[in-house]
This record gives structure tokens, sequence and C-alpha cells, in this order.
């Protein structure tokens, strides 16, 4: 089960709307959808609430570090609240997803993104949970600083904007442990086409033609 969810972003208004900010994006969706207010926590280095779902904890952090210190936010929390690495999931942004997709995954690599990279350091562990929201790539690699701090296309901040919605229906399966369910949810980036109705199968023992045998065919 997930106890602990961390929104990765950078402070202030100048950055609120950049495609860096995707994780504070979720988080605070996630914050509505569950009629909680994020307060600044001072102890912690992060806006920060708390409240309980079916009798269970749960945190939401969003840390005002910046993002190259974004460990120093969710270790706190962690340890003060004695948090599994596990029992964390992070949502940030993720270049090698295009707009429109995220993925769910736990343990691997940071790939470069600095906010992964500190809380590994700061947890001593790979091994919380990543909502990776795609946000596309520049492609070219010089140019992913200032990409990741630049305001979305309008039709990119649709498709991502629909992928928040998406991905915050399986807000309770996370909640729960329920990662095959959520899972499911995250990775539809379009809904399933339905299947044509199943036709029904003739009955052996009704020709198709009167007066023509089931196993032998027409003429003509």
């Amino acid at each position: 089960m997930i106890k602990l969810i961390v929104g990765l972003g950078n402070p202030g208004p100048e950055y609120e709307d950049t495609r860096h900010n995707a994780g504070f994006w979720w988080v605070d969706e996630a914050a509505r959808l569950l009629k909680i207010s994020l307060q600044m926590e001072r102890g912690h280095f992060g806006l920060m609430a708390r409240t309980q779902v079916k009798g269970q904890n749960l945190w939401l952090l969003e840390p005002q570090t910046y993002m190259n210190l974004s460990g120093k936010s969710v270790g706190s929390l962690a340890r003060f609240f004695k948090i599994e690495p596990e029992e964390i999931l992070v949502v940030h942004d993720e270049l090698d997803l295009p707009p429109g997709e995220a993925k769910l995954k736990r343990a691997g690599g940071h790939a470069g993104h600095n906010g992964l990279r500190d809380i590994h350091a700061q947890l001593g562990s790979p091994e919380y949970w990543r909502l990776r929201v795609g946000i596309g790539h520049p492609g070219n690699k010089n140019e992913v600083a200032n990409w990741v701090l630049k305001k979305p296309s309008p039709d990119d901040r649709i498709a991502i904007a629909q992928t928040l919605d998406r991905t915050l229906k399986a807000l309770p399966h996370l909640i729960a442990g329920e990662m095959d369910k959520a899972t499911a949810l995250i990775h539809t980036s379009k809904p399933p086409r339905p299947k044509p109705p199943r036709q029904p199968k003739p009955d052996a023992a009704t020709p198709d033609q009167p007066g023509a045998s089931p196993s032998e065919p027409t003429a003509g």
C-alpha cells in the first residue's frame, strides 16, 4: 500500500505552469479529490497534507526545496513517520514519454532526473514507486534544461491534463496497494475499442437454404 504520495516540481509562480511541475499538478488534483489542503510544513521542507483513507494514514507532499533537493523533504518526512521506500509513490515529469502517456513502475534508476537522483540519495534506496507523466522530449539533449522549465504548448497541455484525469482514477487502487489495477488504468492512453458483438453460430441442424444439406455446398 502507498502511505506517501510525492509530487515533484519547483516552487514559485514563475515555475507553476512549466513542464517540470507535472508532479505538483497531479498532487494538487489528488488533494482536491480527497478534499484536503496542502499546508507548508517547514520541519519537512514542503507543502504537506495528511488524511485517512479507509482507516489508513496517507500523506501528500510537494517539496519546496527546488527540484535538485527534493530528497531533503521526502527523506525527512519518510524518516519521521517511518514510511518505507516501497510505501512511497513519486509523481514526476518524464521526457521519454510523449504528452498523453503515463507509466507506473517500481524501483530502477533515476535516468538523469535530478529530483529522483536526490530522493535516491536521501532514502538510500531506489525501491519506491514512480508515476511517470509524459512531457515529451525536445529532440536535443542540450535543450532539455530549457524544455522542462518552459510551458508546454496548448495541445501538449491538453494531452497532459487528460493524462492527469485518467491516472487520478487509479488513486484508490494506488492507496490500497492494488498496483495491477492501477497499472491497467494508468497505462491505457486511449479507451479500448469495443469488441464487435459475437455473431450466433448457425444451428447445424438448420440448413442455410431450404432443401440444402448442412454438409453439402449450395449450388449456384
